[in-house]
């Protein structure tokens, strides 16, 4: 079925005196914010960039807020990587491609918070990653959030529910700090 969006055979149905019901859209969307700090507590680098939520993710927001019986598990942290495979809804691109050892982190207390953001409702994820946890002289590139934080492993793209490319983050020194901060808005029209 192909969606007209000229918006001509509005004009006509409306001409002749029916009347079609507007077209609701779901649209969820996400923004990640990684800042590493040094131990002198200046940040060392800073990456904005949008992150996309995974198919995994649409089934975990849809079938939670439904309340399905065996909906995808709940979130439990995230996971850094070195990998470049391009962000994808599915497959290869939908999960780590280069776990970086001892890179998985719970979720901060008081997280994930919910607000509202103009018309949006916001959910907001937080994971510090304190000085001594994730050092790597490999460049971090990747992120997940993900429902089996606990292992110190790979996750699948199964597990994975946003996964995101930093780029000019660097690695983490033994002395450093890093902040990831995910939003995921959930808007309908």
């Amino acid at each position: 079925m192909q969606i007209e969006r000229s918006r001509i055979a509005d004009e006509v149905t409306f001409g002749m005196g029916r009347f079609r019901e507007p077209e609701n859209q779901v649209r969820l969307s996400g923004l990640v914010v990684a800042e590493l700090i040094g131990p002198d507590g200046e940040i060392k680098a800073r990456c904005e960039t949008r992150n996309l939520i995974t198919q995994t993710g649409d089934q975990y927001y849809a079938e939670r807020a439904a309340g399905i019986a065996s909906p995808p598990g709940q979130v439990t942290g995230m996971k850094l990587g070195s990998g470049s495979t391009a962000v994808a809804k599915t497959g290869a691109g939908a999960a780590l491609a280069t776990y970086l050892t001892n890179s998985h982190q719970a979720i901060d207390a008081g997280f994930p918070t919910s607000a509202l953001n103009g018309a949006a409702r916001r959910i907001t994820w937080k994971v510090s990653y304190a000085a001594g946890k994730a050092t790597t002289a490999s460049p971090i590139t990747e992120a997940v959030i993900v429902n089996d934080a606990l292992a110190d492993a790979t996750s699948v793209a199964a597990n994975t529910i946003a996964r995101v490319l930093l780029v000019g983050i660097g690695s983490k020194g033994a002395s450093d700090t890093l902040a990831l901060t995910w939003t995921h808005d959930l808007a309908g029209s």
